[in-house]
């Protein structure tokens, strides 16, 4: 059974970071078109599977307005949870293509679009207390899986853990009592095309996920 809900998840008219609601300002100027507002989670929110990425790409999330879609990163991530059945489709392109996750939700450490892809500590803490309401709702044996060191902090962070107790690494597992945190590198461009993350490492993730939740 899921915790009870004691926060809220996500607030659409959030503005805790100055930096960040200047530039989407700016961003939605440019490109009117464009979603240029907090991502909201997406995908089932009682469950077992939670992923955490970064923030929302410039042209991927912030602009369709749905998490890793649109942009290179959504490519691998989501033809592996179709791979691994927590997807109905191996693309995302639109938040109108009919695309439903299954037993899987998905969320950024930081809601709203960085600046070149960087969120300051500060932007990452002042949305800590979305993330923590969101950990409240994985339920006892779920699995939460860290996609970099930023959303592996966010996470500890959120839960008040000191980040020197588990130390980020591709494959690794740190058990948190209520939920096993999963780390993976990125599926960002770079780290593909340099190869530090190859699509097997990425399924490997997700086909112990599986395993974790049974």
């Amino acid at each position: 059974m899921c915790a009870k809900r004691s926060a809220p998840t996500f607030d659409a008219g959030c503005r805790r970071c100055e930096r960040l609601s200047t530039f989407l300002e700016d961003v939605s100027r440019q490109y009117p078109e464009y979603h240029a507002r907090p991502v909201a989670p997406f995908g089932d929110p009682d469950a077992d599977l939670l992923i955490v990425g970064l923030a929302p790409g410039m042209h991927g999330a912030n602009r369709t307005g749905r998490p890793f879609t649109g942009d290179y990163a959504g490519i691998l991530l989501y033809q592996t949870l179709y791979d691994f059945r927590f997807s109905n489709l191996p693309v995302s392109e639109s938040a109108a293509d009919g695309l439903r996750l299954s037993n899987c939700r998905i969320t950024n450490a930081v809601k709203c679009l960085p600046p070149q892809n960087k969120p300051v500590t500060a932007e990452i803490r002042n949305c800590n207390a979305f993330l923590a309401a969101e950990l409240a709702t994985v339920p006892s044996g779920g699995v939460v899986v860290a996609l970099g060191k930023i959303a592996h902090d966010a996470v500890l962070r959120s839960l008040g853990l000191p980040l020197s107790r588990y130390t980020f690494g591709h494959g690794a597992e740190h058990d948190l009592g209520d939920f096993v945190l999963l780390d993976s590198y990125h599926c960002s461009r770079y780290n593909t095309q340099t190869r530090r993350l190859t699509e097997d490492m990425f399924k490997a993730i997700f086909s112990r996920a599986r395993e974790l939740l049974g």
